[in-house]
């Protein structure tokens, strides 16, 4: 049986490498193009694999092209499909991604399909829910099959995982059903639902711009969603690392790994998956954190999302090698 089952939102990548962003209005000529494979929960369930977790996906697939292959790699990966439907006469979503010289991207995804994932379609998943260590999802993910998944956990005892990419507002109902948050700082600021002169007024602070202006801005809005319920706050800092809140503890700041960036597309999608496979191996917070945090940075090694995303024994020899 599956230990992890992920909502699994999937497309396809169609990625194109130009210098810089494109502006209104203008057209650019590619550097490469390439079709790979993506979606948040799809992305962050083969890095759970990866890392030795039994993973299922719980996903809905368009009758085309890009749902096959969705199947092949789930299939190649060794991950559980018996949860995913096949919509007929649907497409699958596609992400139209511009990689830029520095390694950073813009996406535009359409989630095809996978819109149609419903409280249903968690409910029929019930039994792999209720036997698995942890359940994970993305905001990519119709919010009534991640709230149905994450009732059935809490009433089984299964930790709950979410990254709410893209961000957008998430009622107190689900927060409170969600062990452990993983956004970055911009999904963090909006989650909290408050304006800048909000957060400044809570932390004492203006909105100057400094690193301590910054991190006391992180604060209160981490703060604040823990307050609404969520058990505990992992933010992603891009090259800078991560830091995690948790309730009346200091916030606990996790150093970057200095890599060659190819891009960065999939590296928040390999953070999660990575945590949530360290969480169900049964690694404390902090140290599943770590592990995370550095399967992040080696992802950002090669071109795409699963590209580089590491195995468990890559990433063991690389944190030794580190440690050296």
């Amino acid at each position: 049986m599956p230990n992890l089952i992920c909502l699994a939102s999937w497309n396809a990548d169609l990625i194109s490498h130009v210098a810089r962003p494109v502006e209104r209005g203008e057209t650019v000529l590619a550097s490469a193009f390439e079709i790979l494979p993506g979606g948040k929960g799809s992305n962050a369930a083969i890095a759970a694999a990866r890392q030795g977790a039994r993973v299922a996906v719980l996903a809905r697939v368009g009758d085309d092209d890009f749902g096959r292959m969705a199947f092949d790699l789930w299939h190649h990966e060794r991950i559980d499909v018996r949860a995913v439907e096949v919509a007929r006469g649907e497409r699958s979503g596609v992400a139209q991604i511009q990689v830029f010289d520095d390694g950073d991207n813009s996406i535009a995804v359409y989630r095809g399909a996978g819109i149609g994932l419903g409280a249903a379609h968690a409910e029929r998943a019930r039994a792999v829910i209720a036997a698995s260590k942890l359940v994970m999802a993305s905001n990519e993910v119709p919010v009534a099959c991640t709230a149905a998944a994450f009732v059935i956990a809490r009433a089984a005892g299964v930790t709950t995982l979410l990254n709410p990419a893209p961000a957008q507002p998430i009622d107190d109902e689900v927060l409170a059903l969600i062990d452990v948050l993983t956004p970055n700082e911009g999904e963090l600021l909006a989650l909290a639902e408050m304006d800048g002169e909000d957060i400044d007024h809570l932390t004492g602070t203006s909105s100057s711009g400094s690193a301590t202006s910054h991190n006391a801005r992180l604060a209160a809005a981490a703060h604040t969603l823990l307050a609404r319920g969520v058990g505990a706050v992992v933010v992603t800092l891009g090259a800078a690392g991560c830091r995690v809140y948790l309730r009346q503890q200091a916030p606990v700041d996790l150093a970057g790994h200095h890599v060659k960036v190819a891009d960065t597309i999939g590296a928040g999608d390999t953070f999660t998956g990575a945590l949530a496979a360290g969480l169900v191996a049964g690694l404390p917070l902090l140290n599943a954190v770590r592990r995370a945090n550095a399967a992040a940075a080696m992802s950002v090694r090669g071109h795409g999302a699963i590209t580089a995303m590491p195995t468990l024994r890559e990433l063991d020899a690389w944190l030794v090698e580190q440690a050296g």
